[in-house]
Formats: structure tokens, sequence, C-alpha cells
């Protein structure tokens, strides 16, 4: 079979192979505890599954208008309004299946052959590949302190003529960590003035803890939405629960927007009006649910920080938003790919490799899961690396002496 160069070109995703390799395990029975999740356990809100069962019922369930249906923009801008005390009109928006489809569809409208995409390490593992599939060249980031955020010195050292775009996920998958709202001004200030794009991956912004709250970037311009190089992308998916409904969106300017529709009407046509209406019932909906699950996902990231303090040979940084932490676990191997499936050989965790985030000798743990598997995992993976942990635990029903240390 002939594959194209560029197909062969892009990386596979670690983490659906990850949850792929946990399903399986799981069909034989054995006792998985997965430590990658990237969506929390809750059930989607009430007002999402009654809108969409409504709309399901009617039985006309045909085309939508490419870029949304009415209702749900118009539950969008009411969301910009509220949330980011932002007035933008519907023709600034454009619906997706799903955030992800939203920021590849900004990318293959903007990014040409040769241009470059900053990104800040750590990363999500999709923005370099998905930079690559649109033809332009990933410039990576990386912190020289040793933390997960860089300096803005950095950031204009690694600009050059064909820097296109810089994206900023903030809190940030992989590591938790938040952006300040010193470093989110500055940013604005030296995209708005190099006339560089600023594309914020805002997916995980109210799922923040400890009373804190996620900058809004549009503070920090005095440009409107027709000229500035602000483009933000939100979604159903973390903050409601939803990531099975694929329904993101972008706002920016109406002319990018137009593009972006055009390309979605050549490959997608329109995200489906099911799912678009059990994201306009979410929006819409009691906004409760949201901080029930914010409150839900704090406690499981105070008790993944309290059993990782326990943990010898361990560092981590204590998240301030999303599902994840980010530790660092070099003191017992450099590859995070080559520990990560030791791991799950061994103690039956699913971990996620730091190497494809950027990250190397780092893994992505995951609390967006149950309490007992947040503290039962990282007792299988003291049990697996550190020496001075109990000799034997039991997994499933089953004993287990560790012989490799």
């Amino acid at each position: 079979m002939s594959i194209s160069q560029h197909a062969r070109e892009i990386s596979e995703s670690p983490t659906l192979k990850l949850n792929e390799a946990a399903r399986l395990l799981r069909s034989r029975g054995e006792p998985v505890i997965h430590l990658g999740a990237g969506e929390p356990k809750n059930p989607a809100p009430i007002t999402a599954l009654l809108s969409s069962a409504a709309k399901l019922t009617t039985g006309d369930i045909k085309y939508a208008p490419t870029a949304g249906i009415p209702s749900l923009k118009k539950a969008i801008v009411r969301y910009m309004e509220e949330n980011y005390d932002k007035v933008v009109a519907p023709e600034n928006l454009i619906v997706s299946e799903g955030a992800k489809q939203s920021l590849f569809n900004i990318l293959f409208s903007l990014v040409e052959n040769q241009d470059e995409v900053i990104l800040l390490a750590p990363y999500w593992v999709s923005y370099p590949e998905m930079v690559k599939m649109c033809y332009g060249t990933p410039v990576v980031v990386t912190p020289e302190d040793g933390t997960f955020l860089p300096r803005m010195e950095d950031i204009e050292r690694a600009v050059s003529s064909y820097t296109k775009a810089i994206i900023l996920n903030s809190p940030s998958n992989p590591s938790g960590l938040m952006y300040s709202e010193e470093f989110i001004a500055e940013i604005v200030e030296f995209c708005e003035r190099k006339d560089i794009y600023l594309i914020l991956d805002d997916i995980y912004h109210k799922l923040v803890f400890d009373g804190k709250k996620a900058p809004v970037a549009y503070k920090f311009t005095n440009k409107d939405i027709e000229n500035t190089k602000l483009i933000v992308v939100n979604g159903v998916s973390k903050v409601y629960g939803m990531t099975g409904f694929r329904i993101g969106w972008a706002i920016a300017n109406r002319k990018l927007v137009e593009v972006m529709t055009n390309i979605q009407a050549q490959t997608t046509s329109c995200a489906s009006v099911i799912s678009q209406a059990a994201a306009e019932g979410a929006l819409t909906g009691i906004q409760s649910v949201i901080e029930s699950l914010r409150l839900t996902i704090q406690n499981n990231r105070d008790v993944m920080m309290q059993e990782l303090k326990t943990f010898n040979g361990v560092r981590v940084t204590k998240p301030d938003g999303t599902f994840y932490c980010l530790p660092d676990f070099r003191a017992f191997n450099d590859n995070s790919v080559e520990l990560s499936q030791f791991l799950l050989k061994k103690a039956l965790v699913v971990t996620v490799p730091g190497k494809p985030f950027g990250m190397e000798g780092h893994l992505r743990l995951s609390y967006a899961g149950s309490v007992k598997d947040v503290i039962e995992g990282i007792e299988r993976i003291k049990w697996a690396l550190d020496p001075e942990s109990p000799n034997e635990i039991y997994i499933g029903d089953r004993k287990l002496i560790r012989d490799w240390l």
C-alpha cells in the first residue's frame, strides 16, 4: 500500500493509544487503573440530555448550517458576554466537531508552507502534529529554569519573520499550571504589536482551583474583535464532561470565520445537530454542574498531591486547574515512554509519557477518575518503582511480589 510521506510523518496520538490499551486490558478482565484519562466521570448535564433527546424524537435529523445552528450560536454569544465580558456577533464564531477541529480549522486557514507556530512546552500532544499537517513548522519554547512557565524573553527570541501564531493553553494540559495575568498581558501586547496570531485554547478555563480565575486575554487589548490578533477556542467537552458529544467553537474576526466555514464545509460539512442541541442545553441550563465538577476535581487534585508527597524521588508542581499533573520521574527513568510501558505491564496503571508533551522524564497523571483510583494507582506506581515501598501488593485478587529492585 502506498501511503503519502506527509501522512507518515504524523505521530500517533499517545493518549488515544493508551485509552485503547486500557480498554483491551479491561475487556480481558484485568484490574487496570487509568491515570491517563482526559475526561471526567460525571454524567452529562440533564439539560444537555433532555435537549438532545427532544431533537432526536422529532426525527428531523438533517444537515445544519456549516458554522452552527443559530440557537447554539446565540447561546455561545451569551457565554462570551458572561464569561469573557466580550460582545461578539454570531458571524464571529464557528461551531465544529470539538475544539480539536476548531484548532485544526484555524491552523489550516492561517499556516502556509514554512510558516512557524510557537508552542510553549509542555504543550498538548496534538499541537505540533496539527501544525505539521498544515505544512507548518512547530517551534518549541522550553523553560530553562525547570518550571513549566516560559519567560517572555524566551518567546521573543523564538519569533522569526516566519512566525504566524503562538498557541497558549491555560490552564495547561498536561501540567495544570495557569499563566499569570502579567504574562497574559505581556504576550497579548507582544502579539498585537508584532501582528502575530495568539490562539487561546481555553477548553479548561473554568476548571480552576483554590479561588483563582483564568485571566481573560481580551482584557489586555484595546482592539475590537475584527482587528485583534486574538482567537479563542472553547467547547463543552471538559467543563461539562461532554467529551463524546464533540462540540467546540472558535471566536475570531469575520473574514477568518468565513475561511474556516469554507474549510469545514469541504470536510465535515457541519457538527451533528443532536450534539449541537446537547451543547445548547448545557450552555443555557443550570450552571451549578460546572461548580460541582470543579469541586470534585479539586478534591481529587488534593488527594493526588498528598499521595505524591510521600513518593520518594518524585517532584511535582501543584496544578492550578485541569485534570492533570506532570510529575518528574527522572530519578527512576529518563525515558518516559519506557517508564509508562513498564508501569502498565508491571502495575496495570495507565500513565501518559511526558515526551510527546515536550517534557521527557515526566509522566502525565490524571485525577479525573475516582479518589480510589488515585490512591490505589499511586500505591501501585510506588510499589513498582520505590525500593522503600512494601515488596508485596494485591492487584485485583492476585498477590504480586516485586523482584526487580
